[in-house]
């Protein structure tokens, strides 16, 4: 018998192809996810990774208005931006060649955490969403755009370990190692500066209860699908949504 030496290659492309539209669905539906959720508005962009070498990033537009079906861009984990990408997806770049275990990224512009950093502060453990962050969201102090490698690099310098860097006056950067707790931590740290903000109008007679490690270790937990409920909460509704309870975002 002839052996089929071109059979192995073909179904392996198959499955790449496969992976990337379920990537590119996956990218989508977390984009206008967000968008609702109002973390983003004309500017903000997210992605997956999706090997050592590459993610993939939605569409450079409005993510509330990416459609059913539209295409984002494979970007390289090392090297120059493809044509068509926006420049601070930069940052996503040094994020996944940095760190293996994250798997997704979003560069966002959430409001309340936009209006804390004015004051060069950042979200405190106020409340179980902070403690994700604990021992607390690094602060880029710098209110200008990301244009080069090397801010970006500085930026994520910045951010460390942490799940999220706060830029001053220019929204935030979260990483986490799947898509559905990207959004979750995203919508986390949007409702930790709200609480802050809340707090700091009364902080000069009621000073506030920060949560200190020990706390804040035993709060930032994952059990009893605290992640996927509230990726359930807020990507409800989303055309692309998938029905099954088993399918990831991963």
């Amino acid at each position: 018998m002839t052996q089929n030496t071109h059979a192995a290659p073909s179904l392996a492309l198959a499955a790449t192809r496969a992976d990337v539209s379920e990537a590119d669905r996956a990218v989508r539906v977390a984009a206008r996810t967000l968008a609702r959720a109002g973390l983003a508005h004309a500017y903000g962009h997210c992605s997956v990774r999706l090997d050592d070498e590459h993610f993939l990033v939605c569409a450079a537009r409005p993510m509330g208005l990416i459609g059913v079906g539209e295409a984002g861009t494979v970007v390289p984990i090392n090297g120059p931006l493809p044509d068509g990408v926006l420049g601070e997806v930069r940052l996503h770049q040094q994020i996944y060649r940095r760190r293996p275990g994250i798997g997704a990224v979003a560069r966002m512009m959430p409001p309340k955490t936009m209006s804390l950093s004015t004051l060069r502060r950042t979200p405190r453990a106020l409340h179980g969403p902070g403690t994700y962050f604990a021992p607390g969201v690094p602060l880029w102090d710098d209110p200008q755009l990301i244009r080069s490698d090397a801010q970006a690099q500085a930026v994520i310098d910045t951010m460390g370990e942490n799940a999220a860097v706060v830029m001053r006056g220019n929204g935030a950067v979260v990483a986490a190692d799947t898509l559905e707790a990207m959004v979750a931590l995203t919508w986390y740290l949007e409702d930790a500066a709200r609480v802050d903000l809340d707090v700091l109008a009364l902080e000069a007679t009621l000073p506030a209860a920060v949560l200190d490690a020990a706390q804040c270790e035993a709060r930032a937990t994952r059990s009893g699908r605290i992640i996927e409920r509230m990726w359930e909460y807020l990507s409800a509704g989303d055309p692309e949504l998938r029905d099954s309870a088993s399918d990831s975002l991963r």
